[in-house]
């Protein structure tokens, strides 16, 4: 082998040395660091915990069900809310399965929340994230909600709304998305009001 391929063969692995070190070592764990120090509850996937207990994450969905608790938007992550098949249905807006699926979602979301039906149901509460994994829901959709969540524990309606509005999360930076609600923290709320 002629000594020049194999000054630049040495060369290589040297420099692949050097870049795995800083690549793949030395920056992964700055970063880790910068964010143990300056974004610690996010580092540790911004947990919620209820009694000293971890309840859920404030940037994943979960499902609840039944009439005491604010109900999620619809999951298309595997079994419903499964972090590890997070994606959307990748159907299209004219597929007749979306269409149908959508159809008995509005029908079931209009007959639980006792809507009438011709009153309008808001995107969220019948349409998966594209993730399936959303933790928010908008403000309508948290609104149309209370009224079946007030009666199902014996809440005054003002209180359960008043609920809804101290958890509203405001747009980032005053302009980036949209007004949200999260579920989880809503609905531990309320389990602390009794």
């Amino acid at each position: 082998m002629p000594r020049s391929m194999i000054r630049q063969l040495l060369t290589g692995l040297r420099v692949t040395a050097v870049l795995t070190v800083l690549l793949g070592l030395a920056y992964p764990l700055a970063v880790t660091a910068v964010s143990q120090v300056a974004f610690r509850s996010r580092a540790e996937g911004s947990l919620v915990e209820k009694g000293g207990q971890a309840v859920g994450s404030s940037l994943l969905g979960q499902r609840f069900t039944g009439p005491t608790y604010f109900h999620p938007r619809p999951s298309a992550a595997g079994d419903g809310y499964d972090p590890l098949a997070s994606g959307g249905s990748n159907l299209g807006p004219s597929n007749q399965k979306l269409l149908d699926a959508v159809a008995a979602r509005v029908a079931a979301v209009r007959e639980e929340n006792g809507v009438a039906p011709d009153a309008a149901v808001p995107i969220d509460a019948v349409t998966a994230s594209a993730s399936g994994l959303d933790p928010q829901i908008s403000v309508a959709y948290a609104r149309l909600q209370a009224s079946r969540v007030a009666e199902a524990r014996s809440l005054p309606i003002e209180r359960v709304l008043r609920l809804v509005d101290e958890h509203t999360q405001h747009r980032q930076w005053g302009f980036l998305g949209e007004n949200g609600v999260n579920v989880l923290t809503l609905n531990l709320a309320l389990d602390e009001m009794g």
